[in-house]
């Protein structure tokens, strides 16, 4: 880890020019919730207009605390996932109005900054046990590793076998390929930026090849929003309603368990873990998501929650706050150079993700694999993340396999209290969640 001392005494230049790369590649993996989170939320009727000032302004926010106040190189925005169910359980299923939506996101965000104040979040990540530590950082990197592939469009789906290998002489997926041998060859042999320098030219030849459209613009106004802002303040009257209070519940349980299974798989990536599985300054990290949720909820945008593409910045350098400040820099500036950032195609930072994902699963190789008690649960954490397309889901399957295999084992005093009422929790939620 490093230390502040360490950090004073680098080369000033050198430890900038490395976070500021890092932070751009941060932001390069994961600008596409700029584009993507208002057309989710649009489906709720919000506009788009106001969900993209709100997804920018929150995202920054939140990874500005992140940066200055916990210290890591880590980036906010809204979740995937979590907008959908937002957008389509909650206002399209339930039928719930997008503000009143809001309003439980806002009340879910408050919440969840009480508990990371009085330091809840940080005691049940501190519950998880090392070998699920390892299971987590080895899942998420499967995970975003199979979203580039899907991105590049090497996996499509299938009818009948559900995935299958998609058209590899298509021109789109042709460039990917060609990316991710090129960020490939540039990190193996360690050239300064590698994963940036793969994202610039594989979107400068997908744009020369015409497999993606130029920018139509480099700089644009950003707009006000007009009808989102404060929507969920006078929306609040209207949670006191069973189904609203469920719909709460859900978004607390959902985010947190997402975000702290990123936390700890990138807290293991960038060695900040320690071998008690304590992360430091956890409570702050927590919070800056809980903070970003509320200035979302009041701005017009789903749960902020922390970003598993942050990887792609620590693996090109960056280990500090710095890295997460280069980050909201640049979703600020998206706020008047979108059509720029919106010209880098999936394509283009597929092969990012595919590479950051074979350097998180490295993860695996501290798995006893030797050891069933062990085994069983950490390939249930690692297969369920990718296979449900959800980090919660395979943090619960985690969870209650190794409760039962150490139950069965007699090893109770392997087992926490904490790591009982999770267990617990997750099979309720599982069971009463199949129904929502």
């Amino acid at each position: 880890m490093t230390t502040a001392h360490e950090l004073r005494s680098e080369p000033r230049e050198y430890t900038w020019r490395r976070e500021i790369g890092a932070g751009a590649t941060t932001f390069l993996t994961m600008a596409y919730i700029v584009v993507v989170n208002p057309a989710i939320l649009s489906a709720s009727g919000m506009p788009r207009t106001d969900v993209f000032f709100a997804t920018c302004l929150s995202a920054a926010v939140a990874t500005i605390v992140m940066g200055l106040w916990a210290r890591y190189p880590f980036a906010l925005a809204p979740g995937m996932g979590l907008n959908a169910f937002f957008a389509f359980t909650v206002c399209g299923q339930l039928e719930i109005p997008w503000p009143t939506a809001l309003a439980a996101v806002l009340v879910s965000g408050t919440v969840f900054l009480v508990l990371s104040l009085v330091g809840l979040r940080e005691k049940i990540i501190s519950a998880i046990p090392r070998s699920l530590v390892c299971a987590i950082a080895a899942g998420i990197g499967l995970f975003i590793a199979f979203i580039g592939l899907q991105h590049a469009g090497v996996v499509v789906r299938h009818p009948e076998t559900m995935i299958t290998l998609g058209d590899l002489t298509d021109p789109a997926t042709m460039i990917a390929v060609a990316g991710l041998l090129l960020t490939a060859g540039l990190l193996a042999a360690r050239v300064p930026g590698a994963i940036l320098i793969g994202i610039a030219v594989t979107t400068t030849i997908a744009i020369v090849a015409g497999a993606s459209p130029p920018p139509d613009g480099v700089v644009a106004l950003p707009s006000l929003p007009t009808e989102t802002l404060g929507a969920a303040i006078p929306a609040l009257a209207d949670l006191i309603r069973p189904e609203i209070i469920l719909v709460v519940f859900t978004m607390l349980f959902l985010d947190l368990f997402d975000t702290m299974g990123t936390l700890v798989a990138l807290g293991y990536t960038t060695g900040h873990i320690t071998r008690d599985g304590v992360l430091p300054r956890a409570g702050r990290a927590f919070a800056a998501d809980a903070i970003g949720t509320i200035t979302g909820a009041l701005l017009g945008t789903s749960t902020v929650t922390t970003y598993i593409e942050s990887a792609s910045g620590v693996v090109a350098g960056g280990k500090t706050g710095r890295t997460a400040l280069v980050t909201a820099g640049l979703f600020l500036l998206t706020l008047f150079f979108f059509p720029l950032v919106g010209a880098v195609p999936a394509i283009a930072t597929a092969p990012a993700l595919i590479v950051v994902g074979a350097l998180m699963f490295s993860g695996a190789a501290d798995i006893n694999w030797k050891d069933p008690v062990i085994a069983i649960p950490a390939l249930g954490t690692i297969l369920t993340m990718t296979a449900t397309y959800n980090i919660s889901n395979g943090l619960g399957i985690g969870f209650i396999l190794f409760v039962v295999t150490h139950l069965a084992s007699r090893r109770f005093r392997d087992i926490k209290v904490t790591a009982y009422v999770i267990a617990a929790a997750f099979i309720a939620f599982f069971a009463f969640g199949a129904g929502v």
